[in-house]
């Protein structure tokens, strides 16, 4: 059961390889624009080219379960959330998804089945598909829909995590996240340094 539902991962992979890391600007890029709120929105604005990717989207799902690859989408074999946000009972993200990415040829291509021991579906209060960055940055604040976590506790998940760092090394097949993780977490820093602005909803 378990080799025919990777099999079935496995075909719902796009065959292309991993696309070069798009970049990042740094906190200091930002310096120019003298009102404070203004440059905490900016910086939180250069911070959603990470958290708007498809590396940070399809598993922060609004509702129903994951998406995949760089066009996000159904999640192939059709899974859902369960009841503690890694898959129904029998059908669970581990199921498919090994400690690490896994790597394999299919035909003449270059795939894998995307890991890491941590891998789940982000709590559904944190759900991130379709929405504002204004919503989303307000989300981050709001420890009802972030996992009760303060502003310090945000930027240590956003900076050292390990399932977000496999933002950064997605396996083949996938576009990676950009920038590196070292500094999206600067991002992410610098714009609660600056009062963690948030834009427009």
């Amino acid at each position: 059961m378990r080799a025919l539902l990777f099999a079935a991962a496995l075909a719902a992979l796009p065959a292309f390889a991993q696309a070069q890391t798009a970049p990042l600007k740094a906190p200091a890029d930002f310096s120019s624009i003298a009102d404070q709120a203004e440059r905490s929105r900016a910086l939180f604005g250069e911070a959603m080219k990470v958290i708007g990717s498809p590396r940070c989207l399809n598993c922060h799902p609004s509702s129903g379960g994951p998406t995949q690859g760089d066009a996000m989408r159904a999640h192939e074999p059709p899974v859902v959330r369960g009841p503690a946000d890694i898959g129904a009972l029998g059908m669970q993200c581990p199921t498919c998804h090994m400690p690490a990415n896994t790597p394999t040829v299919v035909g003449e291509a270059t795939r894998s089945v995307p890991g890491d021991a941590a891998w789940r579906l982000a709590p559904v209060e944190s759900g991130w598909r379709d929405k504002s960055a204004g919503f989303i940055c307000a989300q981050l604040k709001d420890k009802a829909r972030n996992g009760g976590r303060d502003l310090a506790r945000i930027h240590d998940h956003m900076a050292r995590d390990h399932l977000v760092a496999w933002g950064w090394a997605p396996g083949e097949g996938r576009t990676a996240a950009a920038g590196t993780q070292a500094q999206f977490g600067a991002l992410i820093k610098a714009w609660i340094d600056t009062g963690s602005a948030c834009p427009p909803s």
